[in-house]
């Protein structure tokens, strides 16, 4: 088991080097190993999962995987796609009996997920990942600052123009020197300041455990968008009225589950990828994926 214990931590290439094998061979060495490690994990029983899917080629070519949120690892990976039949193939693996068994589905607001898991996990809640909603409101962040930089003329423009990641990023994740940038560019462009601190501010929501509360929050949040003429955040806030109910599903205390697990996967699928770990072999690349969280044989 010694070489697949390495290639958890190394490249084919480098555990090849150092054990004076060839590369092909340690490659499936570490997918004996990876399916050892599978079997001694057994067949998932979840009650919450996360679903997200994964871009594992150029122009668009996506595998759904699917997560085990209490236990804390990826428990399925599949799909020919991100459609509702991609979709309806996990809960295949799973079973009817232990999909009538989940409780919480922590997925993004595409509908052939949701349609999916309404008919085949009709007790499972639907919850909408805190992550993806932020990621919508950072992109309507983005427009607006590309709106602005094309709107103002003179000196100001200097302020905008290439502070994206200064301005899409948390405060505390800058160095001195974006904060100073930070400052300088909301100073500078008050629209942009508005936009800033309400996106700042609009985290607040998931602290709350009361929906009354939440929706009292949201509504004062969105009444601070009139006269402010900021066209992204007015239609970010529509699609969040249209999906209030995944949102709010968080307010309540059985559903405040950890959701930095699927964000912090998705971190490691995109280091696996930029490893190399056989992205033409993608028997290799669901292997890993699924045993990533998996604790050494």
């Amino acid at each position: 088991m010694q070489i697949g214990g390495l290639c958890r931590a190394m490249t084919i290439k480098d555990v090849a080097r150092r054990m004076h094998l060839d590369w092909h061979t340690v490659k499936e060495l570490d997918k004996v190993y990876m399916r050892k490690q599978l079997a001694h994990a057994g067949h998932p029983t979840p009650n919450v999962i996360g679903v997200d899917e994964v871009s594992i080629k150029k122009r668009h070519v996506y595998r759904i995987v699917v997560s085990d949120l209490e236990q804390k690892r990826a428990i399925w990976f599949g799909g020919e796609g991100r459609t509702e039949k991609d979709m309806d193939q996990f809960y295949g693996f799973l079973g009817k009996e232990k999909a009538e068994k989940i409780r919480l589905a922590v997925m993004d607001m595409w509908k052939p997920f949701r349609t999916s898991t309404h008919i085949h996990a009709p007790h499972a809640a639907i919850l909408f990942d805190k992550f993806h909603v932020l990621r919508h409101l950072g992109d309507a962040l983005d427009k607006i600052r590309k709106a602005e930089y094309g709107r103002i003329t003179g000196p100001q423009r200097k302020f905008i123009k290439g502070q994206k990641y200064v301005l899409l990023s948390h405060k505390e994740n800058l160095t001195t020197e974006g904060r100073q940038s930070l400052k300088l560019l909301l100073k500078a462009n008050k629209r942009l300041n508005t936009a800033y601190i309400l996106r700042e501010s609009f985290d607040q929501l998931w602290m709350y455990t009361s929906e009354a509360w939440a929706r009292k929050f949201f509504n004062n949040w969105k009444a601070q968008l009139l006269w402010q003429r900021l066209k992204p955040y007015e239609k970010f806030a529509k699609m969040i009225d249209r999906h209030w109910d995944g949102i709010a599903a968080y307010c309540k205390p059985e559903n405040k589950v950890a959701l930095g697990f699927v964000e912090g996967l998705n971190n490691k699928i995109r280091v696996i990828q930029r490893r190399a770990y056989g992205l033409r072999d993608e028997e290799y690349l669901k292997l890993k994926i699924l045993t990533t969280s998996l604790p050494e044989l």
